[in-house]
């Protein structure tokens, strides 16, 4: 199948490019790397042996889009690309609002009229809000604490919404919790640009020396230690499961939703003492004040995705924090060297 995987040299939809380049797919990745690297894709052709095609475009462009359908045959679409920053969305809604809801209707537009209707978008654990009991199952009640979750809500509707008015669409929302790690041999991994909004990206640099200390926000949440506890699920893992979920891109399989993620709840603290066994020394860190949008615990029940679609995480959090830092440590400066 020729998929295209918009976001595709981003963190991960690197990783997915490579699972589904060893499974036999054909790849068209689609990003304007504003927070990816091309050499993240030089390096998916390494790992894997095998080719793929690249068009630097954006999608707020909507003849950019329509240039890679007029001239690549896609079966299918991997939709990664957004803005994807709580603290961030909070500052700046307007442009979170633009970037992910524009883009993806635009993205939406272009496969209709190209007649491609089989999407796996990558929404996330923030559609549940603050949930009001865990491990967060599929049919939880949904609300959002900040844009970036809205946009990803309202995006999962309009999916919705366009099968409604077309059947033909297929479509598989997977509502991810916190990837972490990289691949294990250590050449593509997570690059954030400038300070990291992600807790281990932070950690690997404070441990590889680029930064002085982690930040932890927030240490009065109603949890175990007082801070915030997450669902850590293996990047490799999540590639996979975007894999194994084009099994429900089938004619009449409607709108298919699965959260993915490990069913296990790490915090922060957590994290970081799990973190400073792996690279053998303590990290340090400073407490500040919770960052607004934040929430105290959420962790995800996966069982659906194992039913229906054979997924399941399968690596460990011993597995997740050394390949993390065997990527930061191979990389320091990530792909800028």
């Amino acid at each position: 199948m020729k998929i295209l995987v918009t976001g595709g040299a981003g963190y991960i939809g690197s990783h997915t490019c490579v699972e589904l380049l060893n499974q036999g797919h054909e790849v068209v990745v689609l990003d304007n790397l504003s927070n990816a690297s091309e050499i993240a894709l030089e390096r998916v052709k390494e790992i894997t042996g095998k080719d793929l095609t690249f068009y630097k475009k954006d999608l707020l462009n909507i003849e950019d889009i329509n240039d890679v359908f007029e001239n690549e045959t896609i079966e299918a679409v991997i939709h990664f690309a957004g803005l994807k920053a709580v603290g961030e969305s909070v500052a700046h809604p307007l442009w979170y609002y633009e970037n992910n809801i524009t883009g993806t209707l635009n993205l939406c537009k272009v496969m209709a009229k190209h007649d491609v209707k089989n999407i796996i978008f990558s929404s996330s654990a923030t559609v549940y809000g603050t949930p009001e009991v865990v491990p967060i199952v599929e049919d939880s009640p949904l609300s959002t604490t900040n844009p970036y979750g809205s946009t990803k809500l309202m995006l999962e509707q309009i999916l919705q919404d366009l099968h409604v008015a077309d059947e033909a669409w297929n479509v598989v929302i997977l509502r991810y919790f916190n990837p972490i790690g990289a691949h294990h041999s250590g050449i593509i991994g997570e690059d954030p640009k400038g300070i990291p909004n992600n807790l281990i990206p932070y950690i690997t640099q404070v441990a590889v020396g680029k930064l002085d200390e982690l930040t932890v926000f927030g240490d009065d949440y109603d949890t175990p230690d007082g801070s915030g506890v997450r669902d850590y699920i293996h990047v490799v893992d999540l590639a996979q499961g975007h894999v194994d979920a084009l099994k429900r891109l089938n004619p009449n399989d409607g709108v298919s939703i699965y959260n993915l993620g490990t069913g296990q709840g790490y915090s922060v603290l957590d994290m970081v003492e799990a973190f400073s066994e792996v690279v053998g020394k303590e990290i340090p860190y400073v407490i500040k004040e919770r960052r607004p949008g934040d929430i105290a615990t959420c962790y995800a029940q996966a069982d659906k995705a194992k039913r229906e679609i054979g997924w399941e995480a399968k690596k460990d959090l011993k597995t997740m924090c050394e390949d993390s830092w065997r990527w930061q440590s191979n990389n320091p400066n990530g792909y800028g060297e």
